[in-house]
């Protein structure tokens, strides 16, 4: 009798979960596919406006800066914001952000120009990422971690693409075909208003969620929001080095030319696409703390070796120190909502608004460090950045607690 009072008190208790809506999982990824690309063409074009522009690599670095540092400030309001009244359509009319910043892009002449251009792109992709978020959560079925793996690995699959597009196209072709990818960013609003009709529907027709709780006390979750935000730092930052300076450090180190430079950059960014695909759902299995844990501290002898090595060797080690480093960002995710569950928005604008921010202020700081030590200088410094994922043995490990044991921690 008491088994069967208990079993009908969890079931009660238990949310209704819906399945996985993996058509709205693809296009929400698909969009993220379309935003990232034209995202990562604009840092793998950095040659063309360092030359016809004769930037040095400090200016190099606030280009960097000024997209992801607008993306930094602005996600958390976006996500706060939507926490309390959803948009919808806010994810098309922040890719018409993007596309404005496209076409910007094509005709600066002045390197303000290109700052502003750059800080649109920047806007666009503040308010595309929480909402973008939120969405995935919400088509989970309660698989969050491999909803958050599906909509990230859109991202990182077109950061990958952004370098080959810009061999192919933007460098034979200049800076005036930049105007092209306008066209990416029209498509994804279009496929957007499509996921906003969904997102609509969902959201009349959801109750108000009940969080269940983890169990911990509130200073204990705002120390585990530091930890995160340090291994962030440390992801981000080793990250940083190499997107906006892997190509100038293979062509000053091994003296290859521009084309051959971007190929290795896709295959590093090709890992980061892979890693971040198998980080959620493995993270779904085994833990996020385990995930968070192996895959940042786990990179650490990689990034330490990678400067001493030849050409030949740079290709594997950059392409595994992308894939660990890419697995822990959607556990790291999935984890933090968790942690404050009901502020998905929140957190999601948060993190990624976070990733943005360090990512500019590692490229403008690592673009000055080059200046003055030299790029080789700056890998061997940034080889240490992984070392601080000694912090994940201060995350607890989350675990589902009974209706009855609210000391108990919460899944994760």
């Amino acid at each position: 009798m008491v088994l069967c009072s208990i079993a009908t008190r969890a079931a009660m208790s238990a949310p209704s979960v819906s399945p996985t809506a993996y058509r709205v999982l693809g296009a929400i990824s698909f969009s993220h596919f379309l935003n990232d690309t034209m995202q990562s063409l604009m840092i793998a074009i950095y040659p063309l406006f360092k030359a016809g522009l004769h930037l040095n690599f400090g200016q190099i670095g606030l280009i960097t800066l000024a997209f992801q540092f607008t993306a930094s400030l602005l996600q958390p309001l976006v996500g706060y914001y939507t926490d309390r009244r959803p948009l919808p359509f806010s994810l098309s009319v922040g890719m018409g952000c993007t596309l404005v910043g496209l076409l910007a892009l094509a005709q600066a002449a002045t390197f303000p120009m290109v700052l502003l251009a750059a800080a649109l792109v920047g806007t666009g992709s503040a308010i595309f990422h929480p909402e973008s978020s939120r969405v995935a959560r919400m088509a989970s079925g309660g698989r969050h971690g491999l909803a958050q793996s599906i909509f990230q690995v859109g991202g990182n699959a077109g950061s990958a693409c952004g370098p080959l597009l810009a061999a192919w196209i933007v460098l034979p072709h200049g800076q005036r075909s930049i105007a092209l990818f306008a066209l990416v960013a029209l498509l994804a609003m279009i496929v957007l208003a499509g996921v906003g009709v969904w997102y609509r529907r969902q959201h009349r027709q959801a109750g108000k969620a009940v969080p269940s709780p983890h169990g911990l006390p509130r200073r204990r979750v705002l120390a585990t929001l530091g930890v995160l935000m340090a291994l962030i730092f440390s992801k981000f930052f080793y990250l940083a080095s190499i997107n906006s300076f892997l190509i100038f450090y293979l062509m000053h180190t091994y003296q290859v030319d521009t084309q051959t430079a971007q190929y290795h950059l896709f295959y590093f960014l090709f890992a980061v696409a892979a890693g971040t695909l198998l980080g959620g759902p493995i993270g779904d299995r085994i833990g996020r703390r385990q995930v968070i844990w192996m895959s940042i501290l786990g990179v650490a002898p990689f990034t330490l070796v990678l400067p001493y090595v030849g050409l030949a060797a740079s290709v594997p080690l950059t392409m595994l120190i992308g894939f660990l480093l890419a697995s822990a960002f959607p556990a790291m995710v999935v984890y933090a909502q968790e942690l404050i569950p009901g502020r998905v928005g929140t957190v999601s604008g948060l993190f990624f608004g976070l990733a943005f921010g360090l990512a500019g202020i590692g490229a403008a700081v690592l673009g000055q460090f080059a200046d003055l030590w030299g790029i080789t200088a700056v890998y061997r410094l940034c080889a240490f950045l992984p070392l601080l994922g000694l912090l994940a043995v201060f995350l607890p490990d989350l675990r589902m607690a009974p209706p009855d044991a609210p000391g108990r921690l919460g899944k994760a």
